[in-house]
């Protein structure tokens, strides 16, 4: 098993490897590879993926720009702001983010199974010979007429098979299958895994099932919000190569995207008002075939657009980000729109478009902050993008009718 170990976005390596290795790398979205220098050598550099996969012979580990800490609270305040903020898990000083994650994730499930499997009531449908519960009577019509038996049923069942610990159970399991995990953590997943009798797994593929915080469940969040982290990263798609079933990767535009959105939304709503919506839907021509779906576009309380916001990882060398923006305010009918980018290279303030009175501002926000100071950061943005709408009120959008602006 050859261990390659790559920084996100950082410089090429040059290593060799197996032809076949090679391929399977390069049908994948995970690193670029192309041949190297000299035959059997290749040149593989990651991109915005994070994480560990095993991808043929090959075990993939590319570690995040952004500390590990930080980067789990991205993802946790972008599923629930309130109670990732209210919740602080206690990481490791792990500097790689699996086993960092593997670590939590086996503390806090150990944690909160302390008292025993949660349990809970499930409606069940089967075909039984004997009456439980109630006759569901169009099941029973449709399959068997008159016959007296069998019968369609639904009943309730007190069982451990609840919501929350298959979500737990399928989290650990697929954890365990994921490379790159301190024994110790192999060890505490495969003891808990054991805990879980009589619990389904979740398939492969399926989004996770939406569970409600309640007063039986409270000990279970924090360990629950750590295991949707896992689901989601263990369900990754990797290019031709599928699902990987033997890893954890994440995409980093996409996990600063989803957070941008969510703490952008939670800023204007509360002191601006109207609604934030996220990947809203709209299209630039009349014939609808050229699809927009701006990360963050805000409605003010009058139901006008009011501002529209992207979210750009990296920076677009060839500047397809503003032509992207341009877009997406003549389809709105706005003067100004908004990117924002992940601190680092200097870019210019503002683009005022020729020909047309749009405008396209740029801001940089610094993902090495404290969560705290993050979030205070946003909360900037958010007065600053509001106060550019204000000036420019009477000529922006009209309301939203369900069409085109």
């Amino acid at each position: 098993m050859t261990v390659l170990r790559l920084a996100e976005l950082g410089p090429a390596v040059t290593v060799p490897l197996d032809v076949g290795d090679a391929h399977l790398l390069g049908a994948t979205d995970v690193v670029e590879v192309r041949p190297g220098p000299d035959p059997g050598r290749w040149v593989v550099r990651a991109g915005r993926k994070v994480g560990v996969a095993r991808i043929g012979g090959v075990e993939l580990h590319i570690t995040p720009k952004v500390p590990v800490a930080r980067l789990l609270f991205l993802l946790g305040y972008a599923r629930n702001p309130q109670r990732w903020r209210d919740e602080t898990v206690a990481l490791p000083d792990e500097k790689d983010l699996v086993p960092a994650l593997a670590i939590a994730l086996w503390r806090q499930t150990e944690r909160a199974l302390r008292p025993g499997l949660i349990q809970g009531y499930r409606t069940l449908d089967a075909t039984s010979p004997v009456l439980r519960g109630r006759l569901r009577e169009t099941a029973q019509l449709s399959r068997w007429l008159t016959a007296p038996q069998p019968l369609e049923i639904r009943y309730d069942e007190y069982t451990v098979d609840t919501t929350e610990n298959r979500i737990l159970a399928t989290a650990v399991d697929r954890m365990l299958r994921v490379p790159g995990i301190d024994p110790e953590s192999r060890r505490m997943l495969r003891r808990l895994a054991a805990r879980f009798v009589g619990v389904t797994r979740l398939r492969a593929g399926v989004p996770a099932p939406i569970w409600r915080p309640t007063r039986l469940n409270a000990h279970l969040r924090v360990a629950l919000r750590l295991a949707e982290l896992v689901l989601s990263g263990t369900s990754v798609e990797a290019g031709r190569g599928g699902t990987l079933a033997n890893g954890f990767l994440l995409d980093m535009w996409r996990v600063y995207e989803d957070f941008l959105a969510e703490a952008l939304r939670t800023a204007i709503e509360a002191r601006h008002g109207g609604t934030v919506l996220a990947q809203h839907r709209h299209h630039l021509d009349h014939a609808e075939r050229l699809e927009l779906r701006p990360d963050v576009l805000w409605r003010d309380p009058a139901g006008r657009y009011a501002a529209i916001v992207d979210a750009k990882y990296k920076l677009d060398e060839a500047r397809g980000d503003t032509y992207q923006m341009l877009a997406y305010c003549v389809a709105y009918g706005l003067p100004r729109g908004h990117l924002v980018y992940v601190a680092g290279k200097d870019l210019p303030r503002r683009h005022l478009v020729r020909n047309v009175d749009v405008e396209i501002v740029c801001h940089l926000l610094d993902l090495d902050l404290r969560p705290a100071d993050l979030l205070a950061r946003v909360d900037d943005l958010a007065a600053e993008i509001a106060a550019e709408s204000a000036r420019s009120a009477p000529g922006r959008g009209a309301p939203d009718r369900g069409g085109a602006p």
